[in-house]
């Protein structure tokens, strides 16, 4: 279909198979703030708000990419590491020589190598963060400040080998919030509301921005952060991208602020939500996008340690929630500054791949059941995903014995019962309202175990 500049048209758009199907991406955020790769560490973005407020959370922000705000809030951490390191009178502009510099070093190959091992379907590249420097040299030049971009076009060499090796590409843009043109910081609630740049000059330029990257990088994916300037049309957008993309999508983050007393022009157009550190306890109508870092923080933070960041473990049985309840994961890495990716980021990724080597089949392409949780008699707590007339029992943990017994769960008595990994239909029987299934004794350890049930059983 032809989709026009208007609500009415933008919101027949449907989130297309392929983003239902993909289940995993990988978030990317890098750049200036790669090379200071600080911020305080220990708590979430989660914790930090209930524990220390919002004006305690901005002035102790632990996400690294947020380093140059830290850095103008007086008496931060960040100020005061920053004092202590570079000097009294070092501008964080002098970040730019030195990132560009390290990413000569950069194999884009190698990074999404990883990204393939881990089982992502999908990458999205933060272009611009809200520090306002980008990493494509765009012909809509910064007006405040000159070269402020990288000096390798990392959306073009990244968005390249993306494509090459299989996987679908996005974009990430801060569209309402650029310190390059705001030199306040944000220190609470009213300063974060009054933060945004909102002139029409301005606007012109994220629009550019955003038309050159759809133009000149053709990415899937447009996902937008914190807001959108007023003074445009955001259907129009929409709307050109839609044309191009029919099986595109779209994120959440793009509202307008009241300006000069004007009707709101807020957009309530969205393909996905998209909370932040924060998982559902149901399943959710509509689709939705978990993001987060592997550690508290999406930039590098060099001070994060081992005890900071997920274990593969703890990713796994995240992941399986998520996809049960309607959701994909935007997993974060945050290269350091000259593109590596920190061993304990990697070491997180790729223990999430080898478990989806066994067990993809009962994640990807899968929707919700009619539940999304369950629970064994040794309270083991199950997962339930399905596809096709197949239904997937997923449990968190190990079996106690040699065999399980997942209470409140009828299925036919013609079933076949499969353990992804292993050959051989299982034995069973139905207990009641629970089913009990024989374990194989050669059980190897595995994170989680996925029950292929056939065919799928009607609403227990």
């Amino acid at each position: 279909m032809k989709y026009t500049p208007d609500k009415k048209s933008i919101r027949t758009h449907e989130v297309p198979q392929w983003f239902h199907d993909a289940k995993l991406g990988i978030f990317i955020h890098w750049g200036l703030y790669s090379v200071p790769a600080f911020a305080v560490t220990g708590m979430d973005i989660t914790e930090t708000m209930e524990k220390l407020g919002l004006e305690g959370h901005f002035k102790n922000n632990p996400y690294a990419e947020w380093y140059l705000n830290s850095l103008r809030i007086p008496g931060s951490p960040t100020e005061k590491y920053h004092k202590e390191t570079y000097g009294e009178d070092y501008s964080y502009d002098n970040f730019v020589p030195i990132f560009n510099e390290e990413i000569k070093k950069w194999d884009p190959q190698e990074m999404v190598d990883l990204f393939k091992k881990a089982g992502a379907k999908y990458v999205v590249l933060v272009t611009k963060h809200h520090d306002g420097f980008t990493l494509w040299p765009s012909k809509y030049k910064n007006p405040n400040k000159e070269n402020y971009c990288a000096s390798r076009n990392i959306v073009k060499k990244l968005t390249n080998v993306v494509k090459e090796a299989g996987l679908r590409m996005g974009f990430y843009y801060s569209g309402i919030l650029d310190w390059s043109f705001e030199p306040n910081p944000i220190k609470d609630g009213k300063t974060f509301l009054e933060n945004g740049v909102k002139t029409p000059e301005y606007t012109k330029y994220a629009d550019n921005h955003w038309y050159e990257l759809i133009d000149n990088y053709d990415p899937i994916i447009l996902w937008n952060d914190i807001g959108y300037p007023p003074h445009t049309n955001l259907y129009e957008l929409f709307a050109y991208f839609f044309n191009k993309h029919p099986d595109g999508v779209i994120n959440d983050r793009w509202r307008q602020p009241f300006i000069e007393g004007k009707k709101n022009t807020n957009i309530t157009f969205k393909d996905f939500s998209t909370p932040e550190y924060e998982v559902f306890n149901r399943i959710q109508k509509r689709k939705w996008e978990c993001t987060r870092g592997v550690g508290n923080s999406y930039g590098y933070n060099k001070f994060e340690t081992e005890k900071d960041y997920m274990n593969s473990e703890e990713l796994v049985r995240m992941f399986i929630d998520i996809v049960s309840k309607n959701g994909n994961l935007l997993l974060n890495v945050g290269p350091m500054a000259d593109g590596t990716i920190p061993d304990f980021q990697k070491k997180c990724l790729l223990g999430l791949g080898k478990w989806l080597e066994v067990n993809g089949d009962a994640i990807y392409g899968t929707r919700p059941w009619s539940k999304a949780e369950g629970k064994t008699s040794d309270g083991i707590d199950v997962r339930y995903t399905q596809k096709k007339d197949s239904l997937y029992a997923i449990l968190l943990d190990t079996p106690k014995s040699n065999n399980t017994t997942i209470k409140s769960l009828i299925i036919e008595k013609d079933s076949k019962v499969q353990l992804l990994g292993y050959e051989e239909n299982l034995i069973w029987k139905q207990e009641n309202d629970n089913l009990k299934i024989s374990i194989p004794e050669n059980l190897s350890h595995a994170i989680a175990y996925s029950f292929k049930i056939m065919p799928r059983p009607k609403i227990n």
